[in-house]
């Protein structure tokens, strides 16, 4: 399973946010280049970059901390955040970003996003099926869908798609622990589609449980910058991963 911490980025510093709730901003760090280098240092090959502003203003706004990163890591950085044209994109893959992943876009563009997955190949982009009481969430999370998370996932399959990223939001931020029930049906009925879990990540014991019930990746934020788990861990469980 692939180890993904994230980097949430307002006004160009390194935060994070409680169920996507923009007034619990906490900053962590000033400078994301820093973090995303301690990552790098430890053995970690991914990194999963979020436009705040960007999602909040519907249109990229931090690609300089992305082509930053890009530039001096070799880390392998799927990016998203607001990305709503094809101009969105270009900007972001020219800056350095693997990948891309569009979650809004996928529910009120579709033909977009379907053009999208033509045009760049599956390899290149996420589906962000983000999750409230299995209803997806969109524009930052602040607008409910009526959209079913699983069938939306299903649709997209049928186009090709490979990876998804599900964040349970009422788990994410709290350090309470990942949604392993929602993870655990999503990969029964997809089978397939390679799970990238996100959100409420507290403790280490927790990833080895998501790896057994098939999550293809695992986005740590808030339990790295808060300490309950450390990049030590990562790096031990990382090797061990490759023996």
């Amino acid at each position: 399973m692939r180890i993904i911490p994230a980097i949430d980025i307002i006004d160009g510093k390194c935060v994070r946010l409680s169920k996507g709730d923009y007034s619990t901003k906490k900053i962590y760090n000033e400078n994301p280049l820093e973090v995303a280098k301690q990552f790098e240092a430890h053995g970690i090959e991914y990194l999963h970059l979020v436009d705040l502003d960007g999602a909040k203003s519907k249109h990229i706004v931090n690609h300089k901390v992305l082509e930053e990163i890009a530039i001096n890591t070799t880390l392998k950085i799927d990016f998203g955040g607001g990305l709503k044209t094809s101009n969105d994109l270009r900007i972001a893959f020219e800056c350095g970003a693997n990948q891309i992943t569009g979650g809004s876009i996928a529910v009120k563009s579709p033909e977009t996003f379907n053009d999208w997955l033509q045009t760049f190949g599956s390899e290149k982009i996420i589906l962000g099926a983000d999750a409230k009481d299995e209803k997806v969430a969109i524009s930052g999370w602040m607008e409910a869908s009526n959209l079913e998370v699983i069938p939306f996932i299903q649709k997209y399959m049928e186009s090709g798609i490979e990876y998804v990223i599900c964040t349970d939001i009422s788990k994410d931020g709290m350090l309470q622990g990942p949604s392993f029930d929602l993870y655990e049906k999503i990969i029964t009925e997809t089978k397939i589609v390679k799970l990238i879990a996100s959100g409420g990540i507290s403790t280490f014991e927790e990833l080895p449980k998501l790896a057994e019930i098939g999550c293809e990746g695992v986005i740590i934020g808030k339990a790295i910058y808060e300490n309950r788990i450390n990049l030590k861990q990562l790096e031990n469980y990382i090797l061990n991963d490759e023996i």
